[in-house]
């Protein structure tokens, strides 16, 4: 199996066209910007409900103007069945990241999170089956895993969903088990767990805690942890989740498509554990938060207490090998967010 420095170098020599739906926003973002310094050529789709231009303006920042040029924006709504078909046309790879994400927000708003996490993705199966692209890969989530116990979590052994966006993530999961059994059609999709990383957004009621609490240690705002902050979580770091997208897309091994994996580092951090880290780093550059305490509340409805990965079934069949840590994670973060809001 190549591994991934080695499937980038290739992927230079042998330019293709990816649609990226969910563009502008943060993992979409991440994913155009490591496309295009790859040379390759890009379309990107996002109706800007939770993605941002400033997110677009950054890439164009990172990136030549020659590998700027290479893409091609579509503004537009995957629950449109015409975007979706006009946005395949000639596509070879899909990485389909347009969700409306949250726990809560899907508890407060099923029907949107359904037309969006279910129509649009079935709009997008539709209109890459008929495009004839050769893979879709798509975002899945850990929270499929519901209420089973086990920890590690393993592919094959979910639970009950807890929210209206699980059970629209495991919907996601089976339409796309039926259209390999009926149309042939090529998918992957990816369990995402706690992604965290540059151009996450901290703000809206709906953010990761990550970007919440570093923006509120940096701006000396209250930072709150739902609970006793003994939940632990499997966070993973942006750039492994564009490793994974990108060795999904094409791996060779022939048991590779079709499937559905675990996308982590494969380590569990409570709260309070993960607080801590994030205060320490941005002590460094901004003395104040050194002695700010967190404020307990109430548990979150819809949350599991615990979550870690079993990451082998990615290691052997699309050659995903995380490098990065939560503890290099968040010093790459922290970076990114102590400009941001210092500058």
């Amino acid at each position: 199996m190549i591994p991934y420095e080695q499937q980038k170098i290739e992927l230079r020599t042998q330019p293709k066209t990816w649609l990226i739906t969910g563009v502008a926003g943060f993992i979409g973002s991440n994913l155009l910007e490591t496309l295009l310094k790859l040379e390759q050529k890009v379309v990107g789709l996002d109706n800007f409900s939770t993605g941002f231009q400033h997110n677009l303006d950054e890439v164009q920042g990172l990136v030549t103007d020659a590998q700027w040029q290479r893409f091609h924006f579509l503004q537009g709504d995957i629950r449109d069945l015409a975007t979706c078909h006009k946005a395949c046309s000639g596509t070879d790879y899909i990485l389909h990241q347009a969700a409306l994400g949250s726990v809560p927000r899907s508890i407060e708003d099923p029907i949107t999170t359904n037309e969006n996490n279910i129509s649009g993705f079935l709009n997008m199966l539709v209109a890459g089956r008929d495009a004839k692209v050769s893979r879709m890969v798509y975002a899945a989530s850990s929270s499929t895993y519901g209420d089973h116990p086990d920890l590690p979590k393993v592919e094959d052994k979910i639970g009950n969903p807890l929210s209206p966006y699980a059970v629209t993530k495991l919907v996601n999961e089976l339409y796309a088990q039926v259209f390999t059994r009926t149309y042939e059609f090529k998918t992957i999709g990816l369990r995402y767990f706690n992604i965290f990383g540059r151009r996450q957004d901290p703000d809206g009621a709906y953010a990761a805690v990550i970007p919440k609490w570093f923006a509120g240690l940096l701006q000396e705002d209250t930072v709150f942890i739902n609970g006793d902050g003994e939940t632990s979580r499997d966070f993973c770091y942006i750039d492994n989740c564009v490793q994974a997208n990108l060795m999904a897309a094409t791996a060779n091994h022939p048991q590779a498509a079709d499937q559905v994996y675990n996308v982590a580092f494969g380590q569990r951090t409570t709260l309070n554990e993960l607080y801590a880290m994030i205060r320490e780093r941005v002590a460094e550059k901004f003395p104040p938060a050194a002695t700010a305490s967190p404020v307990h509340r109430d548990f979150r409805a819809g949350d599991v207490r615990h979550s870690l990965a079993d990451i082998s079934k990615a290691r052997e069949l699309i050659g995903y090998a995380p490098e990065y840590s939560i503890e290099s994670g968040l010093n790459e973060a922290a970076a990114w967010y102590i400009q941001k809001f210092t500058e």
